[in-house]
């Protein structure tokens, strides 16, 4: 029997070219109501955005205003965003002034554009669940609308999608990757040099999005030493082409990030520590596997199963399941998230549901009878299981979203601009934790607390020094105003301190959230009743963003969101 490059038999390849010829519009119209159905699950959230994002949102704005690779203008160069290709793209949209300039039909544009993108990379993951099907059967129109509706199905998928971070791309690119070594294996180029380096520069872009996306470029030497056992020579040459493609951009990127900001690794990832292994990873596992709910999970498996019976089916799984692996294994690995609902799980449900659209369409298409009811049945039974709690999952996150962006750049930059105003300050400093609204709408120097985009902050969580933190907070950096709540206040021991209680005086405290407390330095205050009329505009300032955040936690703040200088 003829072999091909892969080691795969010849009369395994593709059958595309075989396939009758048919007009587009099928796949268009399922590629288009998949996409409605997440735009319309996305719909739910309204114009919430994390606030993390607005970090990113920060450094784009201060990349294209020629002020460099810094969170604001006067502050060291600190990488403290952790993805460069989202990054591109929000500051290429500044540069069209269609992001961060003013509104689209009167949305803000610091709203519609990163959920514009993220609906462009929806619809298309959904265009690749067609390609990777229609290389398996010429029943593949109805791939991208089964891939968009279990996607839209999913909070973690769509919440995340929408929120303003990276996700959207990040599967993009997991698909792209994933439907190259499909049709690759399945067509028997898999030891293509032009397949080797076309794979290698798709991991490139997984690395560059998220750091963990790293790992994804696993899957292409693992896939070559599972279908080519009987070439070696050929597999070692692909395999050190796409090292080549993979290695020489990736490491000139680290060599830049080295000689730009000193750092091997983005800030971020010195901030929130190193990998370490114990029993939260069989936790988050256990949640991750659970979240859609254990009889889906089964099913899922038990149609893989049945997948695998075909040869063709058989041999294209392990371009899907090699990278699904990878992306529970780094989802698995990733130090534990404050974020809820599996923000790093993006590309896991991505590569689930592409392999769902496929277990479901091939079913259809290469069985009869019986089995096509069953198939259905199952199908319809998963969905009515797991129903009623993602329902609830959505509806519990759109009352009380996660740090929204909005709430952070009133409560935490324009209360603090507020006080300086009141007590005639130009300028000054403000440690704060949440900086991604902060930095857009604060005129003053801000500190992170969480030291994602402070080099001296995260050295300290790195090292688990929260002493030295508190002591270069309070000896070196000596903040204008302190700002601290909840998780921050506890592991720093900041309200705690006794410098804070000897230098600063309390303006405004929330007992809410264990404990929220603003602080502002003695030295700046003119006197005692200044200090009374401080915390009073405060109660009134601060009672006015609360009750804006409970009635509309999902809402815009302004057309722009701009600081005060």
């Amino acid at each position: 029997m003829a072999k091909t490059l892969a080691g795969i038999p010849a009369t395994t390849r593709s059958p595309r070219a075989a396939l009758p010829h048919r007009p587009p519009w099928g796949p268009i119209l399922s590629t288009g109501c998949g996409t409605a159905l997440i735009a319309l699950h996305a719909r739910a959230y309204g114009a919430w955005l994390i606030d993390d994002a607005g970090i990113t949102f920060a450094y784009a704005r201060n990349l294209t205003s020629g002020e460099g690779w810094v969170l604001q203008p006067g502050l060291p160069p600190v990488e403290g965003y952790s993805n460069p290709t989202w990054l591109a793209l929000l500051a290429l949209g500044r540069v069209l002034g269609v992001f961060d300039s003013g509104t689209v039909f009167g949305i803000p544009d610091y709203v519609v554009f990163p959920k514009a993108l993220a609906l462009f990379c929806c619809a298309g993951v959904l265009g690749f669940s067609y390609v990777a099907a229609r290389a398996l059967t010429n029943r593949a129109a109805w791939a991208p609308f089964i891939t968009g509706a279990v996607l839209a199905a999913l909070p973690s998928f769509v919440m995340w999608s929408f929120s303003g971070l990276e996700n959207p791309l990040y599967a993009f690119i997991t698909a792209a990757m994933a439907t190259l070594l499909l049709r690759a294996r399945l067509a028997g180029t898999l030891l293509h040099w032009r397949v080797a380096a076309g794979s290698g520069a798709v991991a490139v872009l997984a690395a560059l999005t998220r750091p963990d996306g790293a790992l994804l470029a696993l899957a292409f030497p693992l896939l070559v030493l599972c279908s080519s056992r009987h070439e070696p020579r050929a597999a070692i040459r692909a395999i050190l082409v796409f090292c080549s493609s993979f290695i020489v951009p990736f490491g000139l990127v680290v060599l830049w990030r080295f000689l730009h900001f000193g750092l091997l690794v983005p800030n971020t990832a010195v901030a929130k520590g190193s990998v370490s292994l114990g029993w939260h990873q069989v936790e988050g596992l256990s949640a991750l596997v659970a979240y859609p709910g254990w009889f889906v999970v089964f099913a899922f498996l038990a149609g893989l199963g049945v997948l695998a019976r075909h040869r063709e089916p058989r041999t294209a799984l392990p371009a899907l399941l090699i990278p699904l692996t990878l992306a529970v294994l780094s989802y698995t690995l990733l130090p534990q998230d404050w974020m809820s609902h599996h923000r790093f799980a993006t590309p896991v449900w991505t590569l689930a549901a592409m392999s769902t659209a496929l277990v479901v369409v091939i079913g259809v298409a290469e069985h009869r009878g019986t089995f096509r009811i069953l198939l259905v049945l199952v199908s319809l039974l998963a969905g009515v299981l797991s129903a009623p709690r993602l329902y609830r999952d959505a509806t519990s996150f759109r009352t009380a979203p996660d740090v929204p962006l909005c709430s952070v750049a009133e409560r935490y930059g324009r209360v603090p601009d507020h006080y300086a105003d009141l007590l005639g300050l130009r300028n000054g400093t403000l440690l704060v934790p949440d900086v991604g609204g902060t930095t857009l709408t604060s005129r003053l120097h801000v500190v992170d607390l969480a030291g994602l985009t402070d080099a001296a902050i995260a050295e300290h969580y790195r090292r688990g020094d929260m002493r030295g933190l508190r002591d270069h907070v309070f000896d070196h950096v000596r903040p204008t105003i302190i700002h601290a709540h909840g998780h921050w206040s506890r592991t720093t021991g900041v309200l705690d301190d006794p410098r804070l209680a000897r230098d600063y005086a309390l303006v405004h405290t929330d007992q809410a959230l264990a404990p929220n407390q603003d602080w502002v330095r003695e030295d700046v205050l003119p006197g005692p009743e200044r200090l009374a009329a401080l915390r009073a505009d405060a109660q009134r300032y601060i009672d006015e963003i609360d009750l804006r955040d409970a009635t509309a936690p999902t809402r815009s703040c302004g057309p722009v969101l701009r600081d005060g200088r």
